[in-house]
């Protein structure tokens, strides 16, 4: 947030009148609203929407989009009065429309907003603001819609994956007396990348020789399905197994594979053991604890990360019953069993929906705060689940980076259609590529009668042009330049 909005990025691309230097020029009325432009008293141009009458009225820009080029889209937006204000980013072409960005515009400073999109047929569409909040004036500047073309955006990201992934080795074979050895044959074999990179797994591992081989060749990072989890771990309130989900740690542990803790709670009231949808708060508070202190404490130490309370952007279970700081409270409480494992918050659609406005990177930014506001002031790190159905993420990363803290991907995977393994060739190296993700797990635990929503490989652990994908990333990631 800034008292003074930026230039636009790219020089605002194909926007014109980005900076709106020029009057209205390039920009018109959309529904029944009032534009103007103003000029601040520091000489700043940017124009402003009143008497708005509806959430999208306001102003708009007509661009002539291409099919299958990327759009950078970005800006700067300010309300004129009142509480914080969710606007989306519009683009609504000859049919439907499409969300491009998110933004929590306030008043008296400016709020930068990023986002993108592809469309899938050329052809002209509208650029507007929408905000529920129809009183507020919405004030914008510095915009920019800024197009890639597929091998731009290619290129992009192997060069960003050659410079940050990868090193440059030189190796010199010397005697026993120090001496070069002109013309020496030397073999090399790293077998481990510095980047985590895993598959989910579940109990079917425990008893499959041929699941076993193929995964524990391929990765040293796992998250389990569902084997820790609450509604697994106490189907019968007060009778605690562990046996499945230790029986999975000790099999990861003996082959040298890394786990991430999934999850302690989960706030869809949908994914609760039977027993605890219908307890009184109070005892909600006492089983909730009890769990939290249970699970934490047997796997301390034994896992990279905990998944504290899960999908809380989107469910509110703890919330409803406990009051709005139910999350940061049992955020704290992890802390208190196991102070050295970073905590995460884990959620969909942040990265991979951007019509998902409850998730948005705004607004998991501001769950950020609320942990930390109440009271939790340890490792933190955010979980990015990764459901994907179109291969658009980057300035959502971009966005969540300014938080500064760890980003994994922790459940990535793809729907189902022709385009699945191209998809996901094209997401994982967008997660690769980009400096501030951490890690990357990819939700595909095999199940013989199918996988959640995409396999790696058939029910003979053949890959599928998925796991193809796959493992041509882990070779990519291993791959060591000489000098």
């Amino acid at each position: 947030m800034l008292a003074d909005s930026v230039k636009p990025q790219y020089e605002g691309g194909i926007v014109v009148n980005p900076e709106l230097n020029d009057g209205l020029n390039g920009w018109t009325i959309l529904g029944d609203a009032k534009i103007e432009n103003v000029v601040s008293s520091d000489g700043n141009n940017f124009i402003v929407a009143s008497h708005r009458k509806g959430p999208y009225h306001g102003l708009s820009q007509e661009f002539q989009l291409e099919k299958d080029i990327n759009y950078v889209v970005s800006g700067w937006l300010q309300v004129s009065h009142g509480d914080d204000a969710n606007v989306a980013v519009i683009f609504k072409p000859q049919s439907g429309f499409q969300h491009a960005a998110w933004g929590i515009a306030k008043s008296g400073c400016w709020s930068m907003f990023k986002g993108g999109l592809v469309v899938n047929a050329s052809g002209p569409a509208q650029l507007y603001f929408e905000t529920n909040n129809a009183t507020i004036d919405i004030w914008v500047d510095s915009i920019s819609v800024q197009p890639f073309s597929r091998e731009e955006w290619t290129s992009h990201q192997n060069q960003s994956i050659e410079k940050i992934r990868k090193n440059k080795v030189a190796i010199q074979v010397v005697d026993a007396q120090g001496k070069p050895l002109p013309n020496a044959t030397i073999s090399l074999v790293q077998r481990r990348a510095n980047f985590p990179f895993g598959v989910a797994i579940n109990k079917n591992i425990l008893n499959d020789s041929a699941y076993q081989n193929w995964f524990f060749s391929r990765f040293k990072y796992t998250v389990f399905e569902d084997e820790m989890k609450w509604y697994s771990t106490e189907v019968t309130q007060g009778k605690v197994d562990y046996s499945t989900s230790d029986a999975m740690v000790k099999l990861c542990k003996s082959k040298g594979v890394t786990i991430r803790g999934h999850n302690i709670l989960w706030d869809d009231p949908k994914m609760q053991p039977y027993w605890v949808r219908t307890l009184s708060p109070q005892q909600l508070f006492v089983a909730a604890g009890k769990r939290v202190g249970s699970v934490v404490a047997k796997y301390r130490g034994q896992v990279i990360h905990w998944d504290v309370v899960n999908e809380n952007l989107h469910s509110n279970f703890f919330e409803s019953k406990l009051g709005p700081t139910a999350s940061a409270t049992f955020f704290r409480l992890a802390s208190q069993f196991d102070n050295k494992t970073p905590l995460f918050l884990n959620e969909y659609n942040t990265i991979e929906d951007q019509r998902d406005g409850a998730s948005s990177p705004v607004n998991y930014l501001n769950k950020i705060k609320q942990i930390r506001s109440g009271g939790y002031a340890g490792p933190l790190g955010i979980g990015l689940e990764g459901h994907f159905v179109t291969p658009y993420i980057r300035t959502a990363l971009d966005t969540l980076a300014s938080a500064k803290l760890p980003i994994w991907i922790t459940e990535l995977d793809v729907q189902r259609g022709p385009n699945q393994a191209q998809f996901l060739d094209q997401i994982i190296k967008e997660v690769v590529g980009h400096p501030a993700v951490e890690g990357l797990l990819i939700w595909s635990a095999w199940i013989p009668t199918g996988c959640y929503r995409m396999c790696l490989t058939d029910n003979n652990f053949k890959n599928l042009p998925t796991g193809n994908v796959v493992d041509k990333t882990r070779v990519t990631l291993c791959n060591v330049a000489f000098i």
